[in-house]
């Protein structure tokens, strides 16, 4: 038995670790359709393969990590010739998700994402943190590389961790949700007009505020809240994704509110609305999932006590003495 799970395994790591590459290179040709160049170096608002990459770690394990570096060569190869400190950019990029991972582990998350600390070791260990390791390293090496200018280290940075921090907090909990997510029941096709309503909202809202150029991105969050308080993670995480895609698309060609502005301030406040996106949906996700949980657990627990209690009392008499209907049982007429 045991020789047949090795055997076994390797055969299905491959195909793991190929996909988590294919994906990771996908995710990369989807992110340089919004590319900048800032100090020479090209970095985008949004980085979907760190969250592709830090879900493949979570759901397939620490071994899939070399999908990570093939996905980050094949990127790097597309966006020209492969120079020596390119590696450190793949080691960056490979480190940095793997570190996140161990992070996440260390505090016991959980990927069901139904409990407020695991929302907030997903920003705080996940996003914020292990995105430092790609952003340092990586534009480290652009600047030993003379790929960068010594006065854009900290803008490139800044973008960099950014858009890292935003492919975990956007594209990972989008990953997290949909590998959960199960068919409907009978009672859930109760709440589709409700659901569909939330989707006609979000697809009239969203472009008007992003789009506007009256800065009307505020609109957004009553949305955002409905979703999240409705519908959880199922109906927060798809719209955090809309509302960043679109944002990002509008700073990118200057229009609607990022119209008219330097290209510092655009990218301050994109990272401020997306920033405040993601965490609004994935904190107020998991605390409605986590007080749902817990209502439920409270109300499983008093159903089994009146089983239990059912189950232990004595099943009455008819002939049970009842006060004012005569003598106990057992008592003898009399005194004495």
């Amino acid at each position: 038995m045991v020789r047949t799970e090795e055997v076994r395994r390797p055969s299905l790591a491959v195909p793991r670790i190929l996909g988590v590459a294919v994906a990771y290179y996908g995710a990369a040709q989807l992110g340089l359709l919004k590319q900048l160049v800032i100090g020479g170096a090209v970095v985008t608002p949004l980085w979907p393969s760190s969250g592709i990459a830090l879900a493949g770690l979570l759901f397939l394990g620490l071994g899939v990590w070399p999908g990570i570096s093939l996905g980050a060569l094949f990127t790097i190869v597309t966006l020209g010739p492969i120079h020596l400190f390119d590696i450190g950019i793949i080691a960056a990029s490979t480190l940095a998700p793997v570190c996140a991972c161990l992070m996440l582990r260390h505090v016991g998350f959980r990927t069901e994402l139904d409990r407020l600390r695991d929302g907030v070791a997903l920003v705080f260990l996940g996003a914020l943190a292990g995105m430092l390791i790609s952003a340092t390293l990586g534009t480290a090496m652009l600047l030993i590389g003379g790929k960068l200018r010594g006065e854009g280290f900290w803008p490139a940075w800044s973008a960099w961790w950014a858009g890292d921090a935003m492919g975990v907090l956007v594209v990972t909990p989008m990953l997290l949700m949909l590998r959960g997510a199960r068919w409907p029941r009978a009672a859930d096709f109760r709440r589709w007009p409700e659901a569909l309503a939330l989707l006609i909202v979000a697809v009239v809202v969203t472009p008007l505020a992003t789009m506007s150029a009256l800065s009307l991105l505020f609109l957004v969050f009553p949305v955002l809240i409905w979703a999240a308080l409705r519908f959880q993670l199922a109906g927060s995480a798809p719209y955090a994704l809309f509302v960043s895609v679109l944002a990002i698309s509008e700073a990118t060609d200057l229009v609607g509110a990022f119209a008219h502005h330097t290209l510092i301030q655009r990218m301050i406040a994109l990272q401020a609305l997306n920033g405040s996106v993601a965490l609004t949906s994935l904190l107020l996700a998991s605390i409605v999932t986590e007080q749902r949980n817990v209502r439920l657990k409270i109300e499983q627990a008093c159903v089994e006590l009146a089983d239990l209690v059912a189950h232990l009392s004595p099943a009455e008499s008819p002939k049970r003495w009842r006060p004012g209907r005569g003598k106990k049982p057992g008592k003898k007429p009399g005194g004495g």
